[in-house]
């Protein structure tokens, strides 16, 4: 993703770091970064806390200065430009907002102080954008959570930012609520055309909101691209296992077969499609999302060339919804999760069942085998990996 500073320039990007670097003492919180945004684009900042996505974020808007390296906005060095200078505005989490002054008057506040004498039309136009157009009067404290990050984002778009920013601006909100605000942000960004740069630990937040994506973690991109791309096709096992959820067992490459790998499974043979494979040989792990994954019960036949891992039991089973969630112990002692639609079309099946694990090839992925098979996964962060090791 790496890309020169011309090279952004010249494809019309709003924004673009170049060797960027942010040490705190002896702590690297951003190493070596390049990044390119292009205009008009809703883009992500995805990572764990402490990943370096807001010092990132804090570089931009000129609250950090970096180490090394350079940002350029438009084609213009920002660098060392002081934070008012820049063409670019800032919504937080906590939102800011003035309690003495209405919602009005908050929207207001910038043209104000740029000099700017009639501003009711413009303050309005913000409002009518945020679905505010009646709360004019109302001060912060008469606001939900909800209509109060409206507010701040009114007060930040109404100044025409070249690139608007937001620091988990969706954080205090409850989980409805935030799920509400995640597509009005998204509408909201559409219609005004400006580039949102958004920070988020939320992977369904960055997956419902994002045009791209930049997953990051200890200070460097590990992947960037669309959500699609990310999550059907992960570039490393931190991804595979942050964005959603994993299997990801051991393997041995034995050869290829037209667009596929074949791969030795505990005895198994699996396809990888080639084109989903980041080693194409050796020791791999093999990687399978669990919606992809479906249950027969154990030695049951279904289509030829499926991929097939036999002989497993189900030891946990769980009902939430639209789905059921299996865990299964294969015979080599590692636990698999599988999710299932509950249509009413398949099969259930109860702990202490025997089954066989189907899907297709084409869902498959491989990845370099020397990486941690547990990175990224709350469940078992700083867990080695080693053969056998479940996701």
């Amino acid at each position: 993703m790496a890309r020169s500073t011309q090279d952004s320039r010249a494809s019309g990007a709003d924004l673009s770091l170049t060797s960027v670097t942010k040490r705190f003492g002896g702590f690297t919180a951003v190493d070596d970064l390049d990044l390119l945004v292009e205009r008009g684009q809703f883009f992500a900042l995805l990572g764990p806390s402490g990943c370096g996505k807001t010092t990132t974020l804090r570089m931009v808007a000129g609250l950090e200065e970096p180490t090394a390296g350079r940002i350029d906005l438009g084609g213009k060095d920002i660098t060392r430009l002081r934070p008012y200078k820049r063409p670019v505005n800032t919504v937080f989490q906590n939102y800011a907002l003035f309690p003495h002054l209405n919602t009005f008057d908050n929207v207001a506040f910038g043209l104000r102080r740029r000099g700017v004498r009639d501003v009711k039309n413009q303050v309005q136009e913000m409002l009518d954008l945020v679905e505010l157009s009646t709360y004019g009067e109302r001060r912060p404290t008469q606001l939900s959570g909800g209509q109060q990050q409206r507010v701040a984002l009114a007060r930040a778009l109404i100044n025409r930012p070249q690139v608007l920013l937001l620091d988990e601006p969706l954080g205090a909100l409850d989980l409805k609520l935030r799920r509400q605000m995640q597509i009005e942000l998204k509408r909201i960004q559409t219609e005004v055309g400006i580039t949102f740069v958004h920070v988020t630990h939320d992977q369904e937040e960055a997956m419902t909101m994002a045009d791209t994506i930049a997953v990051m973690n200890h200070g460097v991109i590990e992947q960037i691209g669309g959500p699609m791309e990310l999550y059907d096709n992960p570039a490393t096992t931190f991804v595979s296992n942050f964005l959603g959820q994993s299997n990801l067992v051991a393997g041995q490459v034995l050869g290829r077969t037209g667009d596929e790998l074949v791969v030795e499974v505990e005895g198994s043979k699996l396809g990888v499609p080639v084109d989903r494979a980041r080693q194409t040989s050796g020791r791999v792990w093999v990687g399978v999302r669990p919606e992809k994954v479906f249950l027969v019960s154990g030695g049951t036949s279904t289509d030829e060339g499926a991929n097939v891992l036999g002989e497993a039991r189900v030891i946990d089973v769980s009902f939430i919804g639209v789905s059921t969630q299996y865990l299964v112990r294969m015979p080599w002692g590692q636990e698999l999760t599988v999710f299932e639609q509950n249509t009413g079309a398949r099969e259930r099946f109860g702990v202490g069942d025997s089954v066989d694990l189907h899907w297709t090839p084409a869902h498959t992925f491989a990845l370099d085998a020397s990486q941690d098979a547990r990175a990224g996964d709350e469940r078992y962060e700083g867990g080695l990996a080693t053969a056998g090791v479940g996701t």
